[in-house]
């Protein structure tokens, strides 16, 4: 198995980063292979699929150098920069790194992720380049739209892992966060279930990076940053896609149903601003009235206290869903 040696310093040092980036590179791999993870990305899929198809219709070289990218076990380094971490940094900066790649760098990088020699039509000075406006394609056209969306379900799925660390450790942090990754104890993270040589991370600074697709990678600047890229967890991208029935909106009013609608498993106030939207003040008072209406309960876990729907609000929820 792959595995990561781990100190306690790495653990304290490490954190979320937001990367548009990421996120870009993840659609644009959903899009390469043209499967979903879910019914919400399979709408996203339907509404984006046809028009990334007929772009790479028209420019064979791009659509070969995608292929080779994203290879069958390991993408090319040179398309999945590790973040700098240093501060989030906008799409545009993210994506001048990969611009700037040396022609050299990224045909070695293919070669890799292909598992052999390039293809002729792929000795080329422009791979970067071309790498670089596809992804700017896919951000502009298939990301931004909805990326206020996607960052609240990211945001959310941050605030959820960070109530996991302090209820049960690194080990409730990191324990399936993609397939085959696990906490193995004496500081050792398993990364892949693959025969993958054990890298050692001390000293360096370990970034967690959420996307919502379906899809997941590591990357590294070795010695001194590495990273997880990694799918937001299924509630919560769900939950950022599935709109309260009508009629339940129309007997709540539409904010306060979204709120009932998302405690479907328990969350915290911090994750329903995330996931709606709305702000903290508008959110106490929803769930106050929720409350009050016993709707909902709550409890403490930890330093967080979680609100989930009774028995009443589920019967409520489920009634107005099939009407």
């Amino acid at each position: 198995m792959g595995w990561w040696q781990v100190n306690a310093d790495t653990l304290a040092g490490s954190r979320f980063v937001v990367s548009p980036l990421a996120e870009a590179t993840a659609r644009l791999k959903t899009l390469e292979r043209g499967t979903a993870a879910h019914p919400g990305e399979r709408a996203w899929l339907d509404a984006h699929l046809p028009g990334y198809r007929e772009r790479l219709a028209g420019d064979q070289v791009t659509a070969l150098l995608v292929r080779a990218a994203l290879g069958r076990s390991w993408n090319a380094t040179f398309l999945t920069p590790t973040p700098a971490g240093e501060g989030e940094q906008t799409f545009e900066e993210e994506l001048a790194r990969i611009r700037e790649t040396p022609p050299e760098a990224a045909r070695a990088d293919l070669a890799v992720s292909l598992g052999g020699p390039l293809p002729a039509r792929l000795h080329r000075c422009d791979l970067p380049a071309r790498a670089a406006e596809l992804l700017e394609w896919v951000w502009t056209e298939a990301v931004l739209p909805s990326w206020p969306r996607s960052r609240r379900i990211i945001e959310a799925d941050v605030i959820a892992r960070t109530a996991r660390l302090g209820q049960g450790g690194w080990s409730a942090v990191l324990d399936g966060m993609r397939p085959g990754m696990r906490w193995l104890g004496e500081s050792r993270l398993q990364i892949t279930t693959g025969d993958d040589p054990p890298r050692e991370l001390s000293g360096a600074r370990l970034m967690l990076v959420p996307v919502t697709p379906g899809q997941s990678w590591v990357s590294w600047d070795a010695p001194h940053r590495y990273a997880v890229v990694y799918p937001c967890s299924g509630a919560l991208a769900e939950a950022g896609r599935a709109p309260a029935p009508g009629t339940l909106r129309v007997l709540l009013g539409p904010a306060r149903a979204d709120v009932l609608v998302l405690l479907d498993t328990p969350k915290s106030t911090s994750q329903l601003v995330a996931l709606t939207g709305q702000g903290l003040g508008s959110v106490g008072r929803h769930l106050k009235v929720l409350f009050d209406a016993r709707l909902v309960r709550r409890r403490r876990a930890g330093r967080s206290v979680l609100y989930y729907r009774t028995d009443a609000g589920e019967v409520l929820v489920e009634a107005q869903g099939d009407g």
